[in-house]
């Protein structure tokens, strides 16, 4: 491996409203870095990069990429050498092409998922002891990617053994299979997360909170503002992760995890931790279940190079209800 991936870096989702997506964000407490009629660019209050998470209005809704902040411009041009020896397409966005970043490498990676590779982004003023600005879940940075996937034993091996990435936790079935999967690059629980299911698409995107009392803020200002029919499921804690969690759908159904409390996982010695399908408390701590929604609602991801829909694939494991994937 030639390439230092660091951590997930931003989203880039289709909304087909933005007057309404614009509301639902800042009312979680988002900062809205830059804005036109046609994008929105927001990030977190602890962020110093321009955005972590970009509105693009469009006449359907969908996931254009998830993105990862490498070291250098080096690790761009090595990524691209790896991915077409693998037999893949890249393509490059070149400097000045999209808005505050330096040049991106896109592919569809080993699931169909469609991946975007960055170094330079635009920094902005950090904000985190802006106090006066802090409202609704007062949102900190990104955290996460989950993503439904036919195939978690692939893109397991793909992710560990070609992209450099560690696993945190896992979950099994039947015949010791891989079912879900934690892996990260920064020293947290996870930075991309794949659960058996249709796909490829994403199933949310994880945004980190300072503290528990922020999600039941943020429940509270969305409730007052009529948004509490978007509340999906939580707030709760994970037994994976043993993270605090609450589960929102945006107004195109795009789901966002609002998240707290998980753990370092930096040791080199630091050993994954396995779960069994059939235990409880992998799925939520406290006990209650999620909704049918959670299992099987998720976002289209697009095709890099023709910007439509990928086609879906059922899962290869023994369909049945899966677990929570945090």
């Amino acid at each position: 491996m030639n390439f230092d991936i660091i951590r997930s870096g931003r989203a880039i989702l289709h909304v087909t409203d933005l007057k309404k997506s614009k509301a639902f964000y800042e009312a979680l407490g988002f900062i809205e870095s830059e804005a036109d009629d046609e994008n929105i660019f927001f990030r977190g209050l602890e962020e110093h990069n321009h955005h972590s998470l970009w509105l693009r209005k469009k006449p359907e809704a969908a996931v254009e990429a998830i993105s990862y902040k490498v070291t250098s411009e080096k690790d761009l041009d090595e990524l691209e050498k790896f991915f077409l020896s693998q037999g893949n397409d890249a393509k490059w966005l070149e400097k000045g092409t999209q808005r505050a970043l330096g040049r991106a490498l896109r592919v569809q990676d080993i699931s169909g998922l469609p991946l975007e590779f960055y170094a330079e982004m635009e920094t902005v003023d950090r904000l985190l002891q802006r106090y006066d600005l802090y409202k609704g879940a007062k949102v900190q940075r990104i955290d996460h990617f989950n993503c439904m996937v036919p195939n978690v034993e692939q893109a397991y091996d793909f992710y560990i053994n070609q992209l450099g990435f560690m696993c945190s936790e896992y979950t099994v079935g039947e015949e010791d299979k891989i079912w879900a999967a934690w892996l990260h690059r920064k020293p947290s629980v996870h930075d991309v997360a794949f659960m058996n299911g249709q796909g490829p698409r994403l199933h949310h995107i994880g945004f980190w909170l300072k503290d528990p009392m922020s999600l039941i803020d943020g429940c509270d200002v969305l409730a007052a503002m009529g948004y509490g029919p978007n509340i999906e499921r939580g707030p709760g804690r994970h037994g994976l992760s043993n993270a605090f969690f609450l589960y929102l759908r945006d107004p195109d159904g795009h789901r966002i995890e609002l998240y707290n409390g998980d753990y370092l996982t930096s040791d080199p010695d630091f050993k994954p931790i396995k779960w069994d399908l059939d235990d409880p408390m992998r799925q939520t701590f406290w006990g209650h279940e999620a909704p049918d929604s959670w299992f099987e609602e998720a976002s289209r991801v697009l095709d890099v190079q023709t910007e439509r829909k990928l086609p879906l694939h059922e899962p290869k494991l023994k369909k049945r209800k899966p677990q929570f994937v945090l």
